[in-house]
């Protein structure tokens, strides 16, 4: 596969993202993952977010211990025509109309997929560029989810938002999420995500915080392009 290394984040996003976003946008950018809740009246939950290309066996197995254990991995929808990875279903009637594909596991060097190392390389395999679909096996433990093209302004889903995470930071447009959870199965909210983050060390941003970043970067593009 092909390496990726830490990149620092771009002069633009820097400059124009207030300083706590900052903070979680370089630290996502070098690697790490992040807290991304999205609105009250929407899901209402925590997902952790990172990005694919930086993803390791410790991430994933960190990430599987604390969630529902159903890593998806966003991506751009020209990427799924690439892999050839068509809708699961033929009719999407879920309540958010999340775009899951058929699941896949990466081909090279696995066993049965399940594996923190087995799902990493399946999620760092959709991150690269020269994957081929003949790479992944179908069906498998990862869940590619299609993202909207407009990322949080078209869809204010973490579907988008960890594209747009990845896009912002010059990364390569697939995300790893999964949503947090109690050790009693319950969804994580609130002041329970904030303790997490507390405790783990993880930057926590919201939905809102990116769409505001898109907008205002939106608006200095359609201001310079005005000139």
């Amino acid at each position: 596969m092909t390496a990726h290394s830490a990149c620092p984040l771009p002069a633009i996003v820097a400059h124009a993202a207030p300083p706590g976003l900052r903070a979680a946008l370089d630290a996502f950018a070098k690697g790490a993952m992040l807290i991304v809740t999205d609105d009250d009246g929407r899901e209402n939950e925590g997902d952790l977010i990172m990005a694919a290309v930086h993803c390791r066996p410790q991430d994933m197995a960190f990430i599987v211990r604390h969630t529902s254990g159903i890593v998806c991995a966003p991506l751009m929808p020209e990427i799924a025509a690439r892999l050839d990875l068509p809708p699961m279903v033929a009719r999407n009637d879920a309540p958010f109309a999340t775009a899951f594909t058929v699941s896949v596991d990466w081909r090279m060097g696995t066993t049965t997929g399940i594996s923190a190392a087995d799902r990493c390389a399946t999620v760092r395999g959709l991150a690269d560029p020269d994957s081929r679909p003949a790479d992944f096996v179908r069906p498998g433990h990862i869940f590619p989810l299609v993202a909207r093209q407009g990322g949080v302004l078209e869809r204010d889903g973490h579907t988008e938002a960890a594209v747009d995470l990845c896009r912002l930071t010059d990364l390569p447009p697939v995300g790893v999420i999964c949503e947090l959870v109690n050790d009693d199965g319950t969804v994580m909210r609130g002041d329970d995500l904030a303790a997490f983050g507390a405790r783990h060390g993880l930057h926590r941003i919201t939905i809102a915080d990116l769409i505001a970043l898109r907008r205002t970067l939106e608006a200095g593009a359609a201001a310079i392009a005005a000139q």
